[in-house]
């Protein structure tokens, strides 16, 4: 690996479970020793630092609030080794649980709390030591899905809000999109692709990539033709796309590829569309509905062509049986590489 996170960035690590994404974070912390590479914060060597010398803020899964402290003592742990006078100590406390929105609960104990008020303590004293790097590992897998996404907003409002440069660890998709300056995708302890949300969902580099990152649909074929920068791909099933080669890579006519088409970019109709030279109507079928409440997921059959869609819905989701037009439009075709990372993986053992 080798990663560079901007100072007050929020990055985050995304990825299958056991990929490395949290023996990543806890090299950075100090809970784990890195075989080799140096790991630098600030610019400085810490990996013969140890973790209490670091200046991490660090907030787990579990949280890891002591049972029996008041929330003050769990909020000012971590003052107590940095010598701060006690004055000092509880305006620190008290402008670090102001941020959480948890002002008045300074001498509860941590069962008097619900989930997400225990997930929001242990933010405020991750926080509290001024730290230089904030460490998240899944700390809102344990809440449900509507706390999940309220918490997820109060998050990146007080990363912002103080300017923390934060690795934030997670295997939820959702997560890592929403939240992130740069998200960085991992496979088997390799980096597959990191960028800004938008490059690494809009343009995956890898086949993982396109099938952890949301619905694709990944076809085989051949370059048949280039124009410009078009390209006109005929699939191994029978049926022809259109497609833009990504930026940095150069198609070859009768090259081998693989292609993806994410499952919200097949728009779908009763009518033939008006026709678009830039677009490849195909004919379809719908086979099965999944209902998303403002959206429908499409199970569809075209030709023999197997394919995802998810569509809007305005009022009434096609049926199962239905027979609908799948419009796809060239700039929404992406060629992808082949494997880097397995010849890379290769090369390496």
């Amino acid at each position: 690996m080798d990663l560079n996170v901007e100072r007050g960035s929020f990055v985050t690590f995304v990825g299958p479970s056991g990929c490395g994404k949290t023996t990543t974070l806890r090299m950075i912390a100090g809970l784990e020793n890195a075989s080799e590479g140096d790991i630098r914060i600030k610019g400085q060597r810490v990996n013969d630092v140890p973790i209490h010398k670091r200046n991490l803020g660090i907030v787990f899964q579990n949280y890891a609030l002591f049972p029996h402290k008041t929330i003050y003592e769990n909020v000012a742990f971590g003052l107590k080794y940095r010598d701060v006078d006690k004055e000092t100590a509880r305006q620190k406390v008290r402008e670090a649980l102001q941020l959480v929105q948890l002002p008045h609960v300074e001498d509860r104990v941590p069962k008097q709390l619900s989930g997400g008020q225990q997930q929001r303590i242990a933010l405020a004293r991750a926080i509290v030591i001024e730290p230089d790097v904030l460490l998240l590992d899944e700390p809102l897998s344990a809440l449900d899905a509507n706390l999940r996404e309220e918490m997820r907003v109060e998050l990146k409002r007080i990363q912002r809000e103080l300017g923390i440069s934060t690795i934030f660890v997670t295997h939820d998709q959702s997560e890592a999109l929403a939240m992130s300056d740069k998200v960085v995708v991992m496979s088997e302890g390799w980096i597959e692709q990191e960028g800004t949300p938008e490059q690494v969902y809009n343009e995956p580099a890898s086949e993982f990539v396109a099938n952890f990152l949301g619905i694709s649909n990944i076809f085989s074929g051949r370059v048949a033709e280039l124009s410009g920068t078009t390209a006109r791909l005929t699939l191994d099933a029978g049926s022809e796309l259109l497609g833009h080669p990504r930026d940095g890579r150069a198609a070859r006519q009768g090259e081998r590829v693989r292609l993806a088409v994410r499952a919200e970019k097949i728009f779908l109709s009763e009518a033939a569309p008006e026709p678009d030279p830039d677009s490849v109507v195909l004919d379809g079928k719908v086979t099965a509905v999944d209902y998303q409440g403002q959206a429908a997921r499409y199970f569809l059959q075209a030709g023999p062509l197997s394919l995802q869609a998810i569509n809007p819905i305005d009022r009434h989701p096609f049926h199962e049986g239905q027979p609908v037009k799948l419009r796809i439009r060239a700039q929404d075709v992406v060629l992808l590489d082949a494997d880097e990372n397995t010849a890379a993986k290769a090369a390496a053992e």
